[in-house]
């Protein structure tokens, strides 16, 4: 009974403020907000998530209230409309944030593996199958990828265009990418 007078309410307040009185409006936003409020954080508790997005969602269904007030059918009851909409953003928001079980980092640190330094050892084994390219691929593969000189600088101290840098660079990744994958078979 006390949900029916309350919904009577809301639907003379958006009456009203369909025919253009803001306080109504201003008034029944108020109480939605505090009836939608719960009503998504009840939904989140009961998919398992957290509470972190209630109130994105309640801005978002009041948003959507706004934009579609006028689409409300005023000889229908506003709440199952309002509730309806609440629903879809609720769901949406759900969707968005996927099925995911968040665990403290800390309840897990002494779990998790120290990750080797391998820096070194990649850097040795790419200068290793960057020597085994022939001459001016290597210094051009050098020079761009290791060194990390711009394809300009490589033309100038080469004495080549900055094209031919280009495709002699292209032409080196690819024999290196050959080279790497003939290591990987032996």
């Amino acid at each position: 009974m006390v949900q029916t007078l309350r919904e009577e309410e809301w639907a003379e307040q958006m009456r009203a403020a369909l025919a253009g009185d803001d306080a109504a409006y201003r008034a029944l936003l108020h109480a939605l907000s505090q009836s939608l409020r719960s009503a998504i954080r009840r939904g989140f508790a009961h998919a398992g998530a957290p509470l972190n997005d209630v109130e994105d969602v309640l801005q978002e269904t009041l948003l959507a209230l706004h934009l579609k007030r006028n689409t409300w059918d005023p000889a229908q009851p506003l709440g199952p409309w309002v509730r309806a909409i609440a629903r879809h953003k609720l769901i949406d928001a759900l969707r968005r944030r996927g099925r995911r079980i968040q665990v403290p980092i800390d309840a897990i640190i002494g779990t998790l593996a120290a990750e080797e330094d391998s820096s070194e050892l990649d850097r040795q084994d790419a200068q290793r199958l960057v020597n085994g390219l022939p001459g001016r691929q290597r210094d051009v593969v050098q020079a761009v990828s290791i060194d990390g000189q711009s394809i300009k600088e490589v033309a100038e101290r080469l004495q080549m265009k900055e094209v031919a840098v280009r495709v002699t660079l292209h032409r080196g990744l690819k024999a290196l990418g050959a080279l790497h994958r003939e290591d990987d078979r032996t």
